[in-house]
């Protein structure tokens, strides 16, 4: 963060360094609530956890999306008589239930259903508005809780999903060290060569667990979420998510904006096949990020090639309106043709 002063127009730097959540590892008939709550969950999230949970719930809510117009309708809507906001369910949950508690003053507590993003832990939501997230900063939620025996009961694709956040640091590096060669950096995100090989070393286990994680051993899961609690605490040491977001995400902002509300892909399966290509346009073996993507069951075959290869062509153009942090998308200048090709050599057309 950078203050101004107005009297002598010198920059005044003040750094504050979010920490991570309160995480607790413990069975879900173990949680004790005495305030009112305001509930955030899911569906299926809630059938899976409901006969454990004892909670005095006030009001409950159940998210489709994360426009900030929505956001803001559920923030607003909240009883005066809630004393904290609980989140059960998976990203979107979390994000809702943080912003929701941002808005409202209240306390926040998170519990995952599946091991699905590294936003349970930070400090921000990716909120949705013109086309493009756009990060609030809420700071973290007050009590993060896992139950094992819950993550261990999703679905195989969202599981232990998050290791595409460790995956992200592959491209994300990449990206990073080709804006500071074409000195596109900011002061602010300059790149630093002692971050980037700790990012490196964690997104290397990531392929390590991926195996264990696909098949729901509970070693492999804590591994992923000590290594998810790792990658945000470093980026929020750096006061950025340069090494952990670049042209793989890129993708994924511009093809949701493309993808209709009745068409609703999941965020796992539409970043892994945007790391694929991220990959192939910085002249990667995208082979061994492929078969981590399918141990832990990130499915690669839910997103049109029609969408895709007109998300590839517009894609430099979409980076600049957004005004989103340089990359090597800025740079490209793709035919129909050329991405085609680049859509064949990470195998989703033959």
């Amino acid at each position: 963060m950078i203050l101004y002063s107005p009297r002598t127009e010198e920059a005044c730097f003040m750094t504050l360094i979010w920490p991570l959540p309160k995480i607790e590892v413990s069975s879900l008939r173990h949680v004790e609530e005495k305030r009112p709550i305001a509930l955030v969950t899911g569906k299926q999230s809630w059938e899976s956890c409901k006969n454990d949970l004892r909670l005095p719930i006030v009001v409950q809510a159940e998210p489709h999306t994360a426009s900030l117009a929505y956001l803001d309708s559920l923030a607003n809507s909240i009883p005066p008589t809630v004393g904290a906001i609980y989140g059960v369910g998976g990203g979107l949950v979390c994000d809702v239930a943080k912003y929701i508690g941002w808005k409202n003053h209240l306390p926040v507590t998170v519990i995952p259903t599946a091991l699905s993003v590294d936003g349970f832990f930070t400090a921000l939501v990716a909120a949705r508005q013109g086309g493009v997230v756009e990060y609030i900063t809420t700071g973290p939620v007050e009590r993060l809780i896992f139950d094992w025996g819950v993550i261990a009961r999703a679905p195989k694709r969202v599981r232990g999903a998050a290791i595409l956040e460790l995956l992200t640091m592959v491209t994300g590096l990449l990206d990073w060290r080709y804006a500071a060669d074409h000195n596109k950096n900011t002061s602010d995100t300059r790149y630093q060569a002692w971050a980037a090989s700790v990012a490196a070393g964690i997104a290397k286990q990531a392929f390590q667990i991926a195996a264990g994680v696909g098949e729901g051993k509970e070693d492999a899961l804590r591994n992923l979420m000590d290594l998810v609690a790792l990658e945000v605490q470093l980026t929020n040491q750096l006061g950025h998510n340069r090494p952990q977001e670049g042209s793989e995400q890129y993708f994924a902002y511009a093809i949701e904006s493309k993808i209709t509300d009745g068409q609703a892909v999941p965020y796992a399966d539409m970043v892994g096949p945007g790391i694929l290509i991220a990959g192939a346009l910085h002249k990667q073996d995208i082979q061994n990020i492929r078969r981590t993507l399918e141990y832990v069951g990130v499915r690669l075959d839910q997103l049109p090639i029609d969408l895709m290869e007109e998300t590839l062509i517009e894609l430099p153009r979409y980076v600049r309106e957004h005004n989103l942090p340089y990359s090597i998308v800025h740079d490209l200048d793709l035919n129909r043709s050329q991405a085609r090709d680049i859509l064949r050599e990470t195998g989703f057309i033959s």
